[in-house]
């Protein structure tokens, strides 16, 4: 990093795109790799005139956090609002912080789905209504650079976004001195696929609805608990399934076969290592596990954090940090075995989604049925317990 004038040589980074957005002369794009990921391309090498500022920014290049506070306060929360919080994936306390922070003349940068484009990217809104389709989460990377660079020094702006891209735009705002003016909030993150997944497994989704008009992720039809769903709809026809049936995405998602290079190997963001002013996310665990419209767990970084979540309209009550953060990820995501193979699969455009699927159920078989010789007493126990249940 101590030679390195640019990021033409960085590949399998974050993908956060803040790199693109800080260079002065504008001749870093981001664009697709050949895996399906975000990644930085220069455009005219013989442009760049050195002065380091996307080396600065970009978090996958620094060891370390652009901030690194202790969390303040702790929280189980969720919208005093009902309908907001059925929309949402869990609580609803990101969109409840962004209505706030409009009222009080910021703008929100967050995340919508582009039907057209096929893609999750970054926009800026101005209104309740125009930040409406920021509401849930969206598994798949987002495009940052178009908003990024939209948003004006002179303003004030709540911005959301994964932990890796939060860390390199704090570093960009940090480089104008300019902080102040921003209420940055991420969240506990998995890791994000591969591209060239989600576009076949929209080509899957073609085949039962040819064209549609809108996508969520972590539908709440059958309760937050039951929640991991894919929804697509036309306006008229809708197609719903759940992980629990067998949904391809999900089911390739949490298999950690097809994730970022970055998310297994370059991840420092896991737990309670955040940039942020705010962390959210689902509050999974023992103490809520009886509801079912959904719970948010938000952590508080900074004072300025703590400030917003305690205007916004929701419920807040303090818990300790082990409790909001029990079903969360401690470390990085590691490579299921079959990666290499399901990457080639992927790259393929010719071989369909299901071979991907096929492999992964069938090891997932092979590891059940060497579970159960390893441990035969649990399995009889198992056993057992179901015969004991049907009596």
């Amino acid at each position: 990093m101590d030679n390195m004038i640019n990021v033409a040589e960085i590949t399998d980074c974050y993908g956060c795109g803040v790199c693109a957005v800080s260079c002065p002369i504008k001749i870093i794009e981001i664009v697709l790799d050949k895996n399906g990921f975000y990644a930085p391309s220069i455009i005219d090498k013989n442009r760049c005139i050195g002065c380091g500022a996307c080396v600065d920014v970009c978090s996958y290049l620094h060891d370390d956090l652009s901030a690194s506070n202790p969390v303040l306060n702790s929280y189980a929360s969720w919208s005093k609002d009902a309908e907001v919080r059925y929309k949402c994936s869990s609580g609803g306390v990101g969109f409840e912080l962004g209505r706030t922070l409009l009222r009080e003349g910021y703008k929100v940068c967050g995340v919508r789905y582009n039907v057209d484009k096929e893609i999750a990217e970054h926009y800026i809104s101005e209104t309740d209504s125009e930040l409406e389709p920021s509401i849930g989460s969206k598994y798949i990377q987002s495009y940052t650079v178009d908003a990024f660079r939209a948003i004006s020094k002179k303003e004030k702006y709540l911005v959301t976004g994964t932990p890796c891209q939060i860390d390199s735009f704090r570093r960009y705002i940090r480089r104008f001195k300019i902080e102040d003016n921003f209420l940055l909030v991420d969240f506990f993150c998995h890791g994000v696929p591969s591209m060239l997944m989600w576009r076949k497994y929209l080509c899957d989704v073609r085949k039962k609805i040819e064209k549609f008009s809108n996508v969520s992720w972590r539908n709440k039809v059958s309760g937050w608990h039951n929640s991991y769903a894919m929804h697509f709809s036309d306006g008229s026809n809708e197609y719903n399934v759940r992980y629990s049936e067998g949904d391809s995405f999900y089911l390739l998602f949490l298999s950690d076969s097809c994730l970022g290079k970055a998310c297994y190997d370059k991840c420092k963001f896991k737990y309670d290592s955040s940039a942020a002013d705010i962390r959210i996310g689902d509050l999974w665990g023992k103490k809520f596990s009886s509801d079912n419209a959904g719970i948010s767990a938000a952590l508080a970084f900074t004072a300025k954090g703590d400030e917003a979540l305690n205007k916004c309209n929701c419920v807040l009550q303090k818990i300790p940090f082990d409790i909001a953060t029990e079903g969360q990820m401690k470390t990085a995501a590691k490579r299921n075995k079959l990666y290499d193979k399901i990457q080639l699969l992927l790259s393929d455009n010719s071989i369909p989604l299901s071979s991907c699927v096929e492999l992964i159920v069938r090891q997932r078989k092979f590891q059940s049925v060497l579970y159960k010789i390893k441990h035969p007493i649990k399995t009889i126990r198992g056993i057992l317990k179901r015969i004991l249940k049907i009596k």
